[in-house]
Formats: structure tokens, sequence, C-alpha cells
């Protein structure tokens, strides 16, 4: 029975069976309904006090009520729903099968339809905000409607994909597009959209082309190449006519090249592209596994500390006005010598872990001069989830919801809780009287408690390193505070020779100096945390914040280099919806995950044109975990995938 019910009525059932979602695509449907109301009634049944429990709709349901929270809808708003009656699994059955019915549009279909939308007179700015999709998305299908009709119909058909069909439209010659598709349906290595895209933009292969030189003239003719020549070539501007062949040669020789560098190094994977550079879309979804740069010998170090006094006196040459141009010229010239010198030892390999090689991978990428050449970064599948599902779970003994933590990787959390540390030692340390009170109640109340148990502190009078070696956070300004609050201490008693005279010393500073010294060397005992149930958590820190009232946001902003470029995409654009709701997701949601990184730093630190209370709300905005007297919130490890969701009231664009 088809009933109209009253929105606030309406309550998500336990039994709907879909329990993840995906942050983007819940942006779109909720720009969708707002645009065009409900196109799909929610299947209900009835519950106690007058309620509705939502069987199948239950995003629907979501979006419905963050559009009457937000104002665009009122609380009162009537909701067409499907009611029905059945015993529970049956119930559970018509939730699972709607899900299971549902169908994502094929990229091709999502083009039609635009095209059609916009020659009934439509422009892209107006599909893009219906649907609550970027411009540049909406260009993009646009595009894919006038490719050649036969790659047009195969990714129709779904015989190619996405990202093969985009490689295609590299260019708008449609006859050198099919000219292509042709050549390679006959293929016999995989085809890639890096190959695609070479193949179009390139009908002929010069002798010089990295793919020949690593290829090689005689193994090509072997292998049934043709080559062309005019009157004054040569072997590097000669003509090599069959690119497929070709593309297959090199392919093949990089493929090689790969299991062996992969057995040499003991990586799980290397993969591999005839470009020069690893491409963002090679990278989208895989996580940076933590390495450092090999050590310095005591000989490598030697070396460039002469080389840096080197290059001090080198320099002043120059900086001295009395220096005449031929000791001018010789100085430039020493520099660059010495610069590249300097450069040959800092810029060494990153060295991985042996832990870690089991799942690490790299990028074998061409070389200019034809060579394989290993990019010195690593990554691992497992690190990142391709996408935040974004999923929200009761809280115990509440009606709201708390917020699942997105993935995050463990070299992260760790260099977060690290920086926290900082903001919550610099607080302490101004508050001699609070130090002093947590000083004599850790000590007091070490005895007779499990001694396995988890301390805020180790209160021994050593510095508290941290979990992350050697991690500094550069430029940060809790950092800077307590580097600059220790460099004001009275160090005078260290003069004394014995430790007695420097005891005596000690006692003989005024209180001020004394109480500075007792907040140093407390907080400098606490130990990296963060407000999450994990292994990073430490209930009484989050008792200290709230005594301090300390304010994450005054003290650590979030960058592409400390948290963006670190995190799954979604969990950037939910950072951007708190800030400035779904218009400022939309505009940014196509981008890559580097563009959005960077373009999220920008925001959040204010850096940016924008209406006041958007800018006040971005420069408020801290993750969750990194606040201070806030609801714990469990943070699970990035080591699973995430369950991908389609979106059911619109035109959407695939979680990406």
């Amino acid at each position: 029975m088809i009933q109209s019910i009253p929105l606030k009525k309406l309550v998500l059932s336990p039994r709907n069976v879909r329990k993840s979602s995906d942050v983007l695509a819940d942006l779109q449907l909720r720009a969708d309904i707002a645009a065009r109301g409900l196109l799909q009634n929610l299947v209900v049944r009835k519950a106690k006090r007058g309620k509705f429990e939502v069987e199948a709709g239950g995003r629907r349901l979501a979006a419905l009520q963050a559009l009457a929270d937000e104002g665009t809808l009122p609380k009162i708003h009537e909701v067409t729903c499907l009611v029905i009656e059945g015993e529970e699994s049956e119930v559970r059955e018509a939730s699972l099968a709607e899900n299971f019915q549902r169908l994502a549009m094929n990229p091709a279909d999502e083009a039609q339809a635009f095209a059609a939308i916009i020659e009934a007179g439509a422009n892209v700015e107006d599909v893009a905000r219906r649907f609550g999709l970027t411009v540049r998305f909406v260009e993009g299908r646009l595009r894919l409607a006038g490719l050649a009709p036969c790659i047009f119909e195969a990714l129709a058909e779904g015989a190619i994909t996405l990202d093969m069909a985009k490689a295609y439209g590299a260019i708008s010659d449609v006859d050198r597009q099919a000219h292509v598709f042709a050549e390679l349906q006959d293929a016999w290595y995989q085809v890639t959209p890096d190959t695609i895209r070479r193949m179009v933009l390139d009908a002929t292969v010069r002798g010089s082309d990295p793919r020949a030189a690593l290829v090689g003239r005689d193994a090509y003719l072997a292998a049934g190449g043709r080559i062309e020549r005019e009157l004054f070539d040569d072997d590097a501007s000669e003509s090599w006519i069959d690119v497929v062949l070709l593309e297959g040669l090199a392919q093949q020789a990089m493929d090689e090249a790969a299991s062996k560098v992969a057995q040499e190094l003991g990586l799980a994977w290397v993969r591999t592209t005839l470009g020069n550079y690893v491409s963002h879309d090679l990278v989208e979804g895989l996580g940076r596994l933590p390495c450092e740069p090999a050590p310095l010998s005591e000989q490598e170090a030697q070396e460039l500390t002469e080389l840096e006094a080197d290059y001090d006196r080198t320099a002043a040459i120059l900086e001295d006005e009395d220096s005449d141009e031929s000791e001018i010229a010789k100085a430039e010239e020493e520099l660059v010598s010495i610069d590249r010198a300097m450069r040959a030892l800092n810029d060494r390999p990153p060295i991985l872990a042996d832990e870690l090689k089991a799942e690490a991978g790299a990028f074998l990428v061409l070389s200019r001069n034809g060579e394989p050449a290993l990019v010195p970064q690593f990554y691992t599948e497992t690190e990142v989830v391709a996408e935040d599902d974004g999923a929200v779970e009761p809280i115990d003994g509440g009606g709201g919801a708390k917020r699942k933590s997105g993935a995050f990787s463990q070299r992260l959390l760790d260099e977060l809780a690290m920086q926290r540390r900082d903001i919550l030692a610099i607080h302490l340390a101004n508050d001699p009287a609070l130090a002093l009170d947590f000083l004599i109640f850790t000590l007091a109340d070490a005895d007779g408690h499990d001694w396995r148990s988890k301390k805020a502190s180790t209160i021994s009078g050593s510095g508290q390193t941290g979990p992350v070696t050697g991690f500094e956070a550069k430029d940060a300004p809790a950092s800077a505070a307590l580097a600059e609050f220790a460099g004001g201490l009275d160090e005078s008693w260290r003069a004394e020779e014995t430790e007695v005279e420097r005891f005596e010393a000690f006692r003989a500073l005024g209180d001020e100096a004394r109480s500075a010294w007792l907040g140093h060397v407390v907080s400098r005992t606490l130990i990296a945390s963060l407000a999450c149930e994990a292994e990073r958590s430490v209930p009484l820190h989050e008792e200290l914040g709230r005594l301090l009232q300390i304010e994450t946001a005054h003290w650590w902003r979030p960058t592409a280099a400390n948290y963006f470029d670190r995190v799954a995409k979604a969990r950037t654009l939910e950072a951007l919806d708190a800030a400035g709701g779904l218009e400022l997701v939309s505009r940014y949601a196509a981008s890559k995950k580097a563009e959005l990184a960077s373009a999220a730093e920008r925001i959040f630190s204010g850096n940016f044109i924008g209406e006041a209370d958007v800018k006040k709300r971005a420069g408020a905005w801290v993750p969750e975990i990194m606040r201070f007297g806030a609801t714990a919130e469990p943070v699970e490890q990035a080591d699973g995938e995430a369950a991908s969701t389609e979106p059911d009231n619109a035109i959407a664009e695939e979680a990406a």
C-alpha cells in the first residue's frame, strides 16, 4: 500500500541490509533530492508509537533528514512510502532484493542522458547543480558522447573501461580513434589506458623514442616490424610504423625487468608503465609506505660537512663587494660543482624495512634513454581503503549516532599522536599548578596497580621520543612554542661543577623560574595519544585537555603533508562538507587526490576566497581524533576494503 508519511515519523530499520555507504555518493544523492524530489519510494513497515521503520531506502532517508536539518525541507515533509507487512525474514529479503536489483548507469548511458538534457535547453552548470556533480564531471561525460561510434559502443557494452574511453578521447580526430581501436583488437598483450593514449597521439614512432631504444632495432625487425626512412633520416629520425607491435615488445621487456627487480628486492609486486613518470591514476587507492633515506656513512657525513664548509666559503666570495669578476666567475663554477656533490650525497634512495616488503610494491618507469628505472617510492594495496565508507553506528544506550572513523595508516596515527602530545605539553608546561598535581598524583597512583596497564606519562624525567623515530613536526606552532619555552628557562645553575652545587644553585632560583622548570620536566614526559578507542587512547589526557580548555585548531592545522595526502579521498570530502556543505564538496569532488589535498590545505588554512562563515568553520575544523575532551571514537586500521555502493536516485559518478 502506497502512503504519504511525515518525515519525522520515519526511522531506519535495524533490519536494513545496507550497513556501509559512500560519502561522495551520499552527497550527490542529497543534492539530487533537493533539486528534483524523491523519485523512488521508501519501503517501510509499521512500528510502535506511530513510527514507521524504513526497510529499504536508508540512504534516501538519511538524505531527506539531512535536508530537513539544514532547512531545505520542512520537518513535516510528507514522504511517499510503500508500506509492507510480513515476517522479519521476508522484510530483510525485500531490502536485500531492492539493493541487488539496483544497477549503476553505464558511463555511455550517462553521456547520452546528459547530452539529451542539454539539447532540451539546459546548460552544463544546470546539469551539474541538479545532479550534485561538478561541471568538470559533466563536461567529461559529454566528451564521451563525441567518441568514435565503435568506441562509444564498446563502452556501452562494457568491452572497454571508462579510463580506456577517456584515453581514446585524448584527441578529437574520430578517424584516428577508430583506427587505433581496430589495431588493438588483435593485441596479444594487455592494453592499458596509457597504451591507448600514446597510440592515438603517435601515428608512428621515431627511432629515438624510449620504447624503440628499449626494444632495439634488430628485435623489432625480427618480429616483423616495418621502418620507413626519408632521404636524410638516420637511425634516430627514422619512422617505426607498427606501433602496436612496438608497444607489445616494449611492454614484454618491461614486465620481464619488473619481475627481476621484484625478486631482487623481495617486493610483493612491481608494476610497469611505458611512460617516464608514475601518473596519479596508477597510484590511486594505494598507500605510501614509510621509508627513510639510507643513512650516511661516517666518511659520507664527513664529506658532506666539508662540502658545506666549502659552500659557505665560496658563497662569501659572491657576497663580498670587493671580489673581482674573475673571482666571482670561478666561485660560481665551484658552487655548481659543490651543489652537485652535495645533492649526490643527500639524494639517497629510501630504505624499506624488511617486515614491510611482503606487502610492498613499486613502479618501474621507462626512462628517456630507454632503460627501465625503479621509482624510489614504495606502496601498499592494504594500507588505505579505496574510499572511506562513512558508515554510522548507533551509540550504545543513546539515540544519536557516532561516526565510524575511516582508515588511517599507522605512520599517520603515530605522527598525529605526537603532534597532539606537543599541544597538550605546551599547555601543561604553562600551568605549573596542574603539572604539580599531575606529577604527584602519577607518582602516588603508581603503587598497587597492574604494572601492565598503560601509563599517561613516563614521569621519570626523561623525554618521551614517541613512536616515530626522528619525526619532527616542522613549523608546527606547538612544537615551536615548546622549543621557545625551553629556550627561556633559567639555566644558570648548570654552570656549577658538582651535583651538590648545581642543586643548591637550582634551589636559589626564584619561584617563577622553578615553576617554569616544573612545567617543563613534567610536560616532556607526556606520551603520544589520540582521541580514539585504539592503541593511542589515553583517557587522562582527555581530562587534562578539558581542564586546560585546549582548542586544537589554534595550534595545529591540517595540510596536504600532515593529513590530506595521507587519508582516503572521501575523508577529505567529508571535511569539506563540514566546512562548506555540498557546494564546496561538489566543487572539488572530481579532483585527483593530490589536487584535492592541495586545495583542502588552502581552504583549511584560511588562504582562500569564500564566505565568512565557511572560512570560520574551516578555520575551526580538525579531525575528531585530534581534539581534546571529545568522545573517543573507534579507529579502523587501514587494512580492508570499503564496500562500494551505488546511487539509487540519480545519475551519479562511479566511486573513484
